[in-house]
């Protein structure tokens, strides 16, 4: 008993070391791609330093990188599985008795713990960081961040005491309730422009919106400034938390009362149920990406074709990715509930490798 606590010890820790060097890679190309999108979007600001962008590159990078996980998983447990079969190691197992249940069974065990630690921790500090990160682009670029993508194009519709207004924002921080670099088309009851306002900043308050440094463009007029404004919008924290939240900033404890919020409000809640599931999926999730790579690392380095295996169990991981995807954007679109949506192709995937490594086993 001893001396197989000591074996699993060792293959987990070989699946560990392994899925944690594929992860540091995975994070070096994440932090260095978004760092190249942040050095473009610097040339239109004037005061940002390097370390400036360094540091929101930083708290970027942990929501990007929740993304890779299953893929670092994947390509980690292929690189554990290979290099126990390079050393024969996997060999002397099979001879000592053990089934590819057995010593894969450790690799599940580290699969469903980072899963469970990435939901349970990562997940609220990566969503933390990525808020934050939102708040230090609006702030240090001025607003010359990226554009919200709400209602029609970039634009939000609104209505209000005064009439119906249009609105734009070049960033959005606190979920939607702050925006900076402000641009409002104002018209009146019946439908005719007013006037244009360009506010550096926007706060959502409760019935209004409170703006700051604000220029007012009418036809015909001088442009007037005022260091406040007030809008008035209809528009209340569920519908913009709706419209132009980014699912990155909220954590998977926050997710089910977001959910129950739009729901009450009779908003559309897809996404954040669909986000809801694949955090409540992941473990399994992981499971499946050590069951994939057993599918494609169990050969022999004396058969040879090892390339061909790892390439197919690469392939293999990026068509399984695809299909997630699919799979999400059909329950975005309603046509599935969230729960079939996400957890359906991670099941196919179990059972397609769990028969996979079968036929291999028993034949």
């Amino acid at each position: 008993m001893f001396r197989a606590r000591t074996l699993r010890y060792y293959i987990g820790r070989r699946f560990a070391l392994m899925i944690a060097g594929a992860l540091v890679v995975c994070m070096a190309l994440i932090f260095m791609v978004d760092m190249i999108e942040l050095l473009r979007q610097a040339r239109s600001a004037k005061t940002v330093t390097m370390g400036q962008l360094a540091f929101i590159g930083f708290l970027r990078l942990h929501a990007f990188t929740e993304i890779l996980i299953p893929f670092a998983v994947l390509v980690g447990s292929i690189g554990a599985l290979m290099s126990l079969s390079r050393k024969t190691e996997l060999a002397v197992m099979r001879a000592g008795g053990m089934s590819v249940w057995q010593f894969c069974r450790p690799g599940f065990t580290v699969a469903v713990l980072i899963g469970v630690i990435t939901v349970v921790l990562y997940n609220p500090f990566a969503a933390a960081s990525m808020a934050r990160a939102e708040r230090l682009m609006a702030t240090t670029f001025g607003g010359q961040s990226q554009s919200i993508t709400a209602g029609d194009g970039n634009w939000l519709r609104q209505d209000g005491v005064d009439g119906p207004s249009v609105m734009t924002a070049n960033a959005v921080s606190d979920r939607g309730l702050t925006l900076s670099g402000v641009t409002i088309y104002q018209y009146d009851k019946k439908g005719v422009f007013v006037e244009q306002l360009l506010a550096r900043r926007g706060v959502l308050q409760d019935g209004y919106w409170e703006l700051s440094t604000v220029s007012i463009v009418r036809a015909g007029q001088e442009p007037e400034l005022h260091n406040a404004y007030y809008l008035s919008t209809t528009l209340d924290r569920a519908r913009i938390l709706n419209a132009l939240s980014s699912i990155h900033t909220v954590s998977v404890f926050e997710l089910p009362g977001v959910i129950d919020l739009a729901d009450k409000s009779q908003l559309p809640s897809a996404r954040f149920k669909i986000q809801y599931e694949m955090l409540l999926a992941r473990p399994l999730l992981l499971v499946a990406m050590v069951l994939l790579a057993a599918t494609v690392s169990l050969r022999s380095f004396r058969q040879g074709g090892i390339q061909t295996m790892v390439s197919t169990g690469i392939v293999g991981g990026v068509g399984f990715f695809l299909l997630t995807e699919v799979s999400r954007q059909v329950g975005l679109a309603g046509l599935v509930p969230a729960v079939v949506a996400v957890w359906l192709p991670v099941v196919i995937a179990c059972l397609f490798a769990t028969t996979v490594l079968l036929v291999q086993e028993d034949g």
